[in-house]
């Protein structure tokens, strides 16, 4: 599938050969007729999930220091994407510039803009009309000789100036964009310019980006039909050709869209072409890389790098700092100016250059020095153990050479021209199963703080290396623990510090077997799991090759025997048998043992001659031979689309998993090979389809490994979308502290290009699911709410709202051909579609019954970085029983947005006398024909105009969550490992009673959260001590008398009894926890009365349901009871199995919420 761009290319290398006239300039219409085509249907995606949403994030930081904002688009179209961002933001745009030179662009933009008596303008509180500008933006020199008009007053400035749809036909750019810099407000600060542009590379000679974001699954799906190519392709091309050539141009233009273009099964109407989009954000510090380059040198000559997608990009700048201090003066630059920096090690990172970023390259700092043991070694582990400190600018190869010398070695991985990138995030090399990974002989490090730009050294580092004026932190734990698995995240790392080992000579065999078929594949990786490779001794480790050759899928084995005796004898091969005749067997050193690698001699003729370019990610697997696992991966060689590509597996074990967890930032253990999945092509096709094609394959391919997966190589994961689900298995269950160190070490994200962790939310995520009846205003409502949460004072609270029902939409528009950006945006044809779009997706769902927690997962994992998510399109009912299991450590709340019928029906647009096929047949209208729910959300009725009760309900309901005395409370319980039995985390709610202010704070609390009125309540219940200690406290507070729930035969008679099965608690303490009756007294409550259970916890459910069973014998129904509970620990689905017991309907609330236990 080429790219628009190669498109472009080749749509003009035709022209210019076939065509003997001058081109000629798309007129108004040509121009609008492609711009459309390239909008549409698919296009529209790119924007949908792209650019609102990225746009949309920028515009709620700058509104951080700002009330209001004014902006300056350039080349908008026919509408402004300003429109289609989310209400509470098109709100606070004040002032609006345009300049559209598209005539007939301009005349429809101005008529989307201005209101009328039926419509409100998408930008409804401009201060004045729009000012649209019929011209293009012009640079100042060509105002000022009268190429362009003049436009307003130089002095005109905004907050944004923004260049949504590429910017098409300005030349240089770098120019254009230096204009839009002069434009910016100059206070407050904060002011950018923020350019969208459909390609991967964007050279603007040196122009320093504030931030970069990427989106490279932009698709374009254009019908393959004359009329429509001969509208796309001059598009495309920028010009069309005079008519003694436009018939000619015209009929090579279809055939090479229609050669270039890929087709789908599911559309085979249409062709296909790429269509990836990059934002580049640029502030008033753009222009600031001289005042580095005047105290830091710039590499000589250009700087060539190994991996194949970073020589793609254009960095604005490769700087070569000589000394530590020119590493801090880079540093201090970047927090100075608030932009990100890259750093490049060997060069095999897709991420060590990144577009208009400065690179900081480390090939200065290239000494490897060798420390006998005993020698100056300041606190080294073992004074019997020589130690190698590594400068962060050497390579794999080099260390293995000098080391060798020495008699010594470092378990480094396989690849002689890795650098620093691999030590840093893991390394796994062939003495990996003797000695562990690479990461995990690191015993110290000099670091340069991007946070302070000080230097600081922490672990074992020998004095006579630890720079001038270098300090240990007082984080150093952390630090040191973060640099051992995940070190390119948190600061610019100088050098490292080593243990070494005895360096071993190596015997290596090699096999290769041809495979008949699938099931031929499936047995030999049984064979090579169970019989060979778990045989094998810690000194031995084996690597699988699964690839195509000769016609045939092969399976290539190399077996890698480490001694450190001298001897040459081979260890017996376990399961033999099985694979006849070996292949070449060597004894080879150190340094020789690259040569021997099969993808480098052996495979397609060799791999290292540097003829070809490759792809990688890599997952961990455990049992490759089990079928599920098999399957897939023999899979995934057929479908390789470069008969190149292939699969290495690399095995684990041994003394990689000796290391617990979470003992250093590599959290992956657990797993018997790492599954390199290689795309490879041939080098001169480098930004081809072939290329493209074996790339997408790799993440194919992961995407289907994923869930069999027992974690990811965080080493190869960079900025790419594609990445971030990979990366959220990347670090194992030490992603939560790693995120947070993040926060702390590298707050201003100097180094956002490295392997991406989450953003740490507030200390709990509260996601909002918003759920009533079309037009009931949950989309207006869902704004409103986002908005009074980013204004929060003396909070900083992220928020945003995603509608989950897109994805439905998304897949029911490709299905049907419906109009995909009209039902995302336009109100009259979504309702029109409704009833079909409700059983499309009551389809999906019986063929896919896990689809409803599919999308809610893939919508809070796309929002990891907000405080508060607000979910609207809501379809499940009840969904915090549904769902909350599947989020254990946030807090989900359900708002069901009510409104009357007549309500809804104006909304609707619909009047009295009106047909409307959602209205009632006996023409109420009035509150009582709202349908009841038969489960307790928390509802907001929404029949009043205006925001006010909106603003209002946010304040009293939603706000309170974020409160500081909530983060207290929550503090107080400790978390308590290995209780009741090895392997739980416990955590104490019930010590918040023991602690200073504690009873006090949490009886508070409750009485404060409780959503009803406590007025109108009888009186509190409670079942057993984690019940009393805080039910005794709340009824004193409110005044109403204690209702006591006792074990069977510890109140006096007459009482009423049920049975009560074992706790979650009590479950886990001992498996022989007989079932319990619970009494109460009898007739100590008027039937029907309003009562309050208060409990402590609420996991697995049962005691409260025995609860509420025991309520009901004694005539209080579910409809008139409340449970309020300290502590929630939804993974244990409590809420589900009340509703499932027929509870569903008592309002369940709990002040804190905890994953685990």
């Amino acid at each position: 599938m080429a790219t628009l761009e190669s498109l472009k290319r080749a749509l003009r290398q035709k022209a210019k050969a076939i065509a003997s006239t001058p081109e000629q300039p798309l007129s108004d219409t040509e121009y609008g007729a492609g711009f459309d085509i390239l909008v549409g249907d698919s296009g529209w995606m790119t924007y949908q999930d792209f650019i609102v949403p990225q746009l949309s994030q920028l515009l709620i930081a700058l509104l951080t220091s700002r009330i209001h904002i004014s902006v300056l688009e350039i080349g908008p179209g026919p509408k402004s994407v300003l429109g289609y961002i989310p209400d509470h933001l098109r709100q606070k745009v004040r002032k609006y510039t345009a300049f559209e030179p598209n005539d007939l662009f301009a005349t429809r933009l101005e008529e989307w803009l201005c209101c009328t008596s039926e419509t409100e303008s998408p930008l409804p509180h401009l201060e004045n009309p729009p000012n649209i500008h019929r011209i293009p933006f012009a640079l100042k020199d060509k105002i000022e000789s009268g190429v362009s008009t003049r436009i307003g007053n130089d002095d005109e400035r905004y907050d944004i100036v923004l260049f949504c749809h590429s910017m098409y036909g300005m030349k240089p750019k770098r120019k254009f964009i230096e204009r839009a810099l002069e434009m910016l407000v100059e206070r407050p600060q904060g002011g950018m310019v923020v350019v969208f542009h459909r390609d991967v590379a964007l050279d603007l000679d040196g122009l320093v980006c504030h931030l970069t974001a990427s989106f490279p699954a932009g698709v374009v799906r254009v019908l393959n039909e004359d009329k429509v190519l001969d509208c796309f392709a001059p598009f495309v091309a920028g010009f069309t050709m005079q008519n003694v050539d436009v018939d000619k141009v015209r009929y090579e233009w279809r055939k090479e869209c229609r050669a270039l273009g890929r087709r789908e099964e599911a559309h085979p109407d249409h062709i296909l072409f790429s269509a990836p989009n990059i934002m580049a954000v640029f502030t008033q510090h753009a222009t600031a890389l001289p005042e580095l380059t005047a105290q830091v040198p710039l590499i000589e000559g250009d700087k060539l790098v190994k991996n194949r997608e970073a020589r793609l990009y254009s960095p604005a700048s490769i700087i070569r700092p000589t000394d530590v201090q020119q590493i801090q003066q880079c540093v201090q630059w970047a927090l100075k100016h608030r932009v990100g920096l890259t750093v490049v090690g060997g060069g095999h990172s897709g991420h060590c250059l990144w577009p208009n970023v400065v690179s900081v390259d480390m090939g200065a700092f290239d000494q490897i020095h060798i420390l006998p043991a005993g020698l100056d070694g300041g606190d080294l582990v073992s004074d019997s153990d020589p130690l190698v400190v590594v400068e962060a600018g050497c390579k794999v190869g080099n260390i293995i050479r000098k080391t060798m010398a020495a008699g010594v070695t470092v378990p480094l991985g396989a690849g002689p021209g890795v650098g620093a990138g691999l030590w840093l995030q893991g390394g796994i090399g062939h003495l990996a199963r003797c000695h562990g990974l690479t990461c995990d002989a690191i015993i110290g490090a000099v670091v340069v703080s991007v946070d302070s730009s000080q230097v600081f050294y922490v672990g074992c580092v020998p004095s006579q290396h630890r720079p001038a004026g270098a300090v240990r932190p007082k984080n150093e734990s952390d630090m040191l623990w973060a640099i051992k698995g995940a070190g390119t995240n948190f600061g610019i790392v100088v050098s490292v510090a080593f243990r070494t080992y005895a360096a071993p000579t190596y015997l290596t065999r090699n096999w290769v077997l041809p495979l008949s078929d699938n099931l031929d594949a499936r047995l030999r990786l049984n064979d090579f799991d169970n019989l060979f490779a778990r045989e094998l001794p810690r000194n031995c480790s084996a690597d699988a090759y699964l690839y195509w050759d000769a016609g045939r899928m092969q399976l290539g084995v190399t077996l890698f025997e480490s001694s450190t005796t001298n001897s040459t004898s081979a260890t017996p091969t376990p399961g033999g048998v099985i694979w006849g005749s070996e292949g070449d067997c060597k004894v080879v050193d150190g340094v020789e043992l690259f040569e021997t690698e099969m993808y480098v001699s052996g495979m397609h003729g060799g791999h290292g001659s540097g003829k070809t370019s490759s792809f990688k990610r890599c997952l961990f697997l455990k049992r490759i031979g089990e079928a599920n696992v098999a399957d897939r991966l023999v899979a995934a060689v057929e479908s390789r689309p470069s008969p190149l590509c292939y699969l290495h597996l690399l095995q684990g074990g041994g003394a990689v998993g000796d290391i617990a967890a979470d003992a250093t930032a590599f959290g992956c253990r657990e797993w018997d090979f790492a599954c390199v999945i290689t795309g490879v092509w041939p080098r001169d096709q480098d930004s081809t389809e072939v290329a493209q094609s074996a790339v997408r394959w790799v993440y194919n391919v992961a995407g289907d490994l994923l869930s069999l997966s027992s974690g990811v190589y965080g080493a190869d994961l960079g900025p790419d979308p594609r990445d971030a689900a990979l990366a959220a298995k990347a670090f194992g269950p030490n992603l939560p502290r790693l995120a947070r160190l993040k926060r702390s070490l590298d707050p201003h994200n100097v180094l956002a290009y490295a392997c991406p962790l989450p953003k740490t939310p507030l200390e709990q995520k509260l996601i909002i699911l918003v759920t009533g009846k079309s037009c009931a205003g949950k989309d207006y409502c869902a704004d409103v709410w986002v908005s009074e949460f980013i204004k929060c004072p003396n909070k900083s609270i992220t928020a945003r709202v995603v509608s989950i029902s897109d994805a439905i939409k998304r897949d029911y528009a490709t299905a049907t051909g419906a109009d995909l950006s009209r039902l995302l945006l336009d109100r009259a044809y979504k309702e029109q579609h409704r009833p079909e779009l409700t059983m499309f997706f009551e389809e999906q769902v019986r063929q896919r019954p896990r689809l409803p927690e599919e999308n809610f997962l893939n919508v809070v994992n796309g929002a990891a970085d907000v405080d508060v998510l607000v979910i609207t399109g809501m379809r499940e009912e009840a969904p915090v029983a549904a769902l909350s299991h599947l989020v254990p450590n946030s807090r989900l709340l359900e708002v069901h947005v009510q409104a009357s019928e007549q309500t809804r029906r104006i909304r609707r647009g619909y009047h009295d006398g009106d047909n409307n096929d959602d209205g009632n047949k006996d023409g109420k209208t009035s509150e009582s024909n709202l349908t009841p729910l038969n489960y307790s959300p928390l509802i907001f009725n929404n029949d009043t105009t205006g925001n006010e009760e909106a603003k209002r309900f946010a304040k009293h309901y939603l706000l309170p969550f974020f409160h500081e005395e909530l983060q207290r409370l929550a503090s107080m319980v400790r978390l308590i490992p290995d209780f009741p039995r090895p392997g739980i985390g416990f955590r104490h709610v019930l010590g918040i009673s023991q602690q200073p202010g504690g009873l006090v704070l949490c009886t508070s609390l409750l009485r404060k959260h409780f959503t009803n009125d406590w007025a109108k309540v009888y009186a509190v219940a409670c079942c057993e001590v984690g019940g009393i200690v805080f039910a005794s406290a709340l009824a004193s507070q409110v005044g109403v008398p204690l209702l006591l729930i006792r074990e069977a035969g510890k109140l006096p008679p007459p009482a009423v009894s049920v049975a009560k099965p074992p706790s979650n608690i009590s479950s886990l303490a001992s498996n022989n926890e007989n079932e319990k009756r619970i009494e109460m007294a009898r007739d100590v409550i008027p039937r029907g009365a309003p009562v309050v259970v208060v409990d402590d916890v609420l996991a697995s459910g049962k005691t409260l349901c025995a609860v509420l069973e025991l309520l009901e014998k004694t005539g209080i129904v579910a409809e008139d009871v409340s449970i309020m509970v300290v502590a929630e620990f939804p993974v244990h689905r409590g809420r589900e199995l009340l509703r499932q017991r027929g509870f569903g309907r008592v309002n369940i609330q709990s002040l804190l919420v905890f994953g685990g236990e």
